[in-house]
């Protein structure tokens, strides 16, 4: 059995520790289970059934046989279903950010932030659902009519990752929820928690019994289980975020029955800061998109350019400012930055940052090295203390695009900063990745802020600015970043939907 909650819940019954099929709370077939870890103590809090490939007809077949009715649901009705569930989530926020701190380890703070992002999906889309429309014209043919017809496309599977699994889920499932599909979600071995809770106020709202359907497993067992998701007959369209080398497994996977994929994949995201940009604008923005939730979203900055004529003075504004930061337990109120969500994580940091030393670069904050924290905060985990994937802020400066941090996506607290000369030098550089999802300049040049946007290899560019991601914008990147677009204007809902092509002919003079 897992331990007693390290925290309090002001609505207990919001806490499921089981799968989610047909309105039932259930475990796997085999009776198996694994432990849900505390990033900040590295202590298991909890446990979720460990399903298989054999649990999968169940929930596939019950999404199935809601569609049959959700699908056909009034566009108002559906609306209504995701503002109420929209209401339940902001009611259940404080709940739900505890969870999430000891699922990611991120600082309560973040987990609260994360909420708040992630109710712009059900609010945007509960306005959506009512926004679908066909199209009719009058073709080349005489007598003729053309209608286009836009219907949902039946179950759809989504594979969500940890680093943030309310936004993920939410900005899925609204999307598929509006367009009128039903979706069963594989949640992160690390975050099954809060998916367990949004499917629990899914019921609260109004959502009938395999609209959303929730399946838990364990890392061991996430690559059969998604692959028997993925290729089962019933299931029309998969979503995927996650990194580049398994979203090929699974766009390759889908092109056996020719499935609709959504693919939003890792990224190696450039910044860069001219001369001219207002240095203490570009620290800020800086600031929030590195160290947010210890360096591990998919849009954070992974490489700094900083031109020649400014180097000096923001490596040390950004060494100052960084300092500033406090390393410890998410549920410690004055964190400001928690521990990395696996020792993976951790392992590939230290890994980077030794071949950046090795290869000539000069480490000036951190040590790229990771360390168990010796005291934890109050509750966490079992009480021990002592515990967790650790690792301070590092800055190395002098970087090569030969280094590894220069080559490959950090998903950790460690960033190089990058020296260059010239405007055509930099897009070279941020251009040199076979990645593709977001990139970033910062100057008060107008005529270069339009090249930039234009130059820049990504599917989002932030200029002047960082963090762009909204329910209103679409999110996606192009290269191996992934392809199809989550968030905004219809193309979410697009995803979702199949068009029919109805061609009439009138009989008679018209």
């Amino acid at each position: 059995m897992a331990p007693s909650l390290p925290f309090q819940l002001k609505d207990p019954g919001l806490f499921h520790q089981e799968s989610y099929v047909d309105g039932q709370w259930i475990g796997s077939k085999s009776g198996k289970r694994f432990s849900v870890i505390d990033p900040g103590s590295d202590q298991a809090w909890a446990s979720c059934p460990d399903n298989t490939a054999e649990d999968v007809d169940a929930a596939i077949e019950s999404s199935q046989r809601a569609f049959a009715q959700y699908s056909i649901l009034n566009p108002r009705k559906r609306a209504q279903l995701l503002l109420r569930w929209h209401e339940l989530i902001s009611e259940a926020k404080e709940d739900l950010a505890q969870i999430l701190t000891y699922e990611t380890g991120k600082p309560l703070s973040e987990s609260l932030g994360e909420l708040d992002y992630s109710l712009g999906f059900t609010w945007w889309f509960a306005g959506e659902a009512e926004r679908i429309q066909g199209t009719i014209a009058t073709p080349s043919a005489p007598n003729r009519r053309t209608f286009v017809l836009k219907q949902p496309i039946g179950v759809a599977v989504a594979l969500v990752p940890w680093n943030f699994p309310i936004a993920m889920i939410l900005r899925k499932a609204g999307a598929a929820f509006a367009a009128g599909c039903t979706m069963v979600v594989k949640p992160s071995p690390e975050t099954p928690l809060t998916c367990l809770s949004l499917a629990h106020l899914a019921t609260k709202a109004g959502f009938a019994p395999g609209v959303f359907n929730v399946l838990t497993t364990s890392l061991e067992n996430t690559p059969s289980l998604s692959e028997a998701m993925i290729l089962h007959p019933l299931v029309k369209k998969v979503t995927f975020t996650g990194s580049t080398r398994v979203g090929k497994l699974v766009a390759g996977l889908c092109a056996r029955g020719l499935k609709k994929c959504t693919l939003e994949l890792g990224g190696n995201c450039p910044f860069i800061v001219f001369d001219d940009a207002d240095l203490d604008q570009a620290l800020t923005q800086f600031m929030a998109l590195k160290w947010r939730h210890a360096g591990q979203a998919c849009i954070t900055a992974n490489r700094l350019y900083v031109q020649a004529g400014v180097y000096d003075t923001f490596t040390r504004m950004l060494v100052e400012k960084t300092k500033s930061l406090k390393v410890g337990h998410g549920a410690d109120k004055t964190t400001t930055m928690g521990p990395v969500t696996t020792p993976r994580g951790l392992a590939k940091a230290e890994e980077q940052a030794a071949d950046a030393l090795k290869h000539g670069a000069r480490l000036v904050l951190g040590s790229g090295k990771a360390y168990k924290n010796s005291t934890a905060a109050e509750g966490a985990g079992d009480g021990k203390g002592v515990g967790g994937y650790f690792m301070d802020p590092t800055i190395l400066t002098d970087m090569k695009p030969e280094m590894l941090l220069s080559r490959e996506e950090t998903f950790a607290p460690v960033t190089g900063i990058f020296k260059f000369d010239t405007e055509d030098e930099a897009v070279r550089l941020a251009n040199n990745t076979s990645m593709g999802l977001a990139s970033y300049a910062f100057t008060k040049n107008v005529d270069r802020l339009w090249r930039m946007f234009e130059n820049l290899e990504a599917g989002m560019i932030g200029l002047n600015t960082g963090n762009s991601s909204a329910a209103e914008s679409p999110f996606g990147g192009i290269k191996e970043s992934g392809y199809g677009k989550e968030s905004g204007k219809e193309v979410a809902v697009n995803e979702y939907l199949i068009s029919k092509t109805g061609t009439f002919t009138i009989d008679g003079q018209y």
